[in-house]
């Protein structure tokens, strides 16, 4: 099967549908919140991407479908006076997962952070979201032995 990873056309109403159902997969997961986007979070999703100034959103796509994608947001590293990619969504549609995708979405990431001189990607995943540890694992991310903590105040 072939893939191409590119970034989403958040133009087109079909492609950012089938980006806002890709999403919708991940969030009904353990990995994500296990229910579905609210109404209104999807009503809002594509035109908030595309507002937002340092939004990256990429889709890996087989034929005319969306089976993956990589909603990354630039930022900047001051201790490494650089810029830095942070992938805040990673999914890959469980039908399509274990084809090699998720490694294609994990290398386009990382080659668009060296082009634009990145000091790092950085990502967030479950503690118990094995499969994507491993994954994460093997194209080099770690290391595992100390833990940071992701914590959020809702707003």
């Amino acid at each position: 099967m072939a893939i191409t990873i590119r970034e989403a056309d958040l133009a087109d109403p079909v492609e950012g549908e089938g980006l806002v159902e890709v999403l919708d997969s991940y969030a009904r997961g353990p990995g994500g919140q296990n229910a579905p986007l609210a109404a209104e979070v999807r009503a809002r999703l594509i035109s908030g991407l595309r507002a937002h100034p340092t939004a990256l959103p990429l889709v890996a796509v087989s034929g005319s479908t969306i089976v993956g994608a990589a909603v990354c947001v630039w930022g900047y590293s001051t201790f490494a006076a650089r810029p830095l990619l942070n992938i805040h969504d990673f999914v890959v549609l469980p039908e399509f997962r274990g084809q090699g995708i998720g490694r294609q979405l994990l290398d386009d990431v990382e080659g668009r952070a060296r082009a634009r001189g990145c000091c790092k990607v950085t990502l967030e995943v479950h503690e118990s979201n094995e499969g994507a540890k491993r994954l994460y694992r093997d194209v080099g991310f770690g290391p595992w032995a100390t833990r940071t903590l992701f914590v959020s105040k809702q707003l």
